[in-house]
């Protein structure tokens, strides 16, 4: 079946709220493409004025981050519906830095997927291995523990509105990216695992991004690919050039 296209980018802990602005009013034409869901994931003291900033575009606002509970005494921390209430339709969960430097492990993430679809955002679950996994060829049996960890007690239905990210962690952010070949392989396992967790009309509608160093020299390649449905764009998604990876 033909997915929508969806192409995230990632901002991490950059960019000032002036200087969101600016990006976006940079980035405005440049991303017009109305058959591919575009979304800004900010830091989160820019959502408000990238919200504002964003009005009338095809551009939709994530978030990287928030915690399980709606309220209390959190010292520090967002809450869902103060995410949705802001004007976030999308959250990533699980990205391998809030996995490895700050020790977020799978029952909280699975948490997380759960609270994040209670308040009506939509997840960008991300998945992915070291560089130690990938050489003792022990790649997909980690990345196939992620995922059903992940998704312990979520429905078929809010699968479907997943988007699943699928990240080889010795590919962010240092330049090297897997071949198209590599990232097709493990995004086909994906929807394998989820065709087994749940069903095949369930694995055809999940949505499987790519998001190890996609940029605009090989986007369209990895996108070609029949199970590669976007990106999680990280640097790239802060330059002219995630116009380039929207349209590729």
């Amino acid at each position: 079946m033909a997915r929508r296209r969806i192409i995230a980018g990632n901002w991490k802990m950059n960019k000032t709220p002036s200087e969101a602005v600016a990006l976006c009013a940079e980035l405005k034409d440049l991303v017009k493409n109305d058959a591919v869901d575009v979304v800004y994931c900010v830091p989160a003291i820019d959502i408000v004025p990238v919200v504002e900033a964003v009005k009338g575009t095809n551009v939709k606002v994530g978030a990287e981050n928030f915690y399980i509970e709606d309220k209390g005494a959190f010292t520090g921390e967002i809450s869902a519906p103060m995410l949705k209430d802001a004007g976030v339709e999308y959250i990533i969960i699980g990205h391998s830095e809030r996995r490895d430097i700050f020790g977020e492990n799978d029952i909280l993430i699975n948490q997380k997927v759960k609270k994040a679809f209670a308040a009506g955002l939509s997840p960008i679950l991300c998945c992915g291995e070291s560089l130690a996994l990938r050489k003792a060829d022990t790649y997909k049996a980690w990345i196939e523990r992620q995922i059903t960890w992940d998704l312990d007690g979520v429905t078929a239905d809010q699968v479907k509105k997943l988007i699943i990210a699928y990240e080889p962690i010795w590919a962010i952010g240092t330049g090297e990216t897997a071949t198209a070949d590599q990232a097709e392989e493990v995004c086909g396992l994906i929807r394998e695992l989820i065709a087994k967790l749940y069903d095949q009309a369930t694995a055809d509608e999940v949505r499987i991004q790519y998001g190890g160093s996609m940029n605009a020299g090989n986007a369209a390649e990895l996108l070609s690919k029949p199970n590669i449905d976007g990106g999680l764009i990280g640097g790239a998604s802060l330059k002219p050039d995630f116009g380039q990876i929207v349209n590729a």
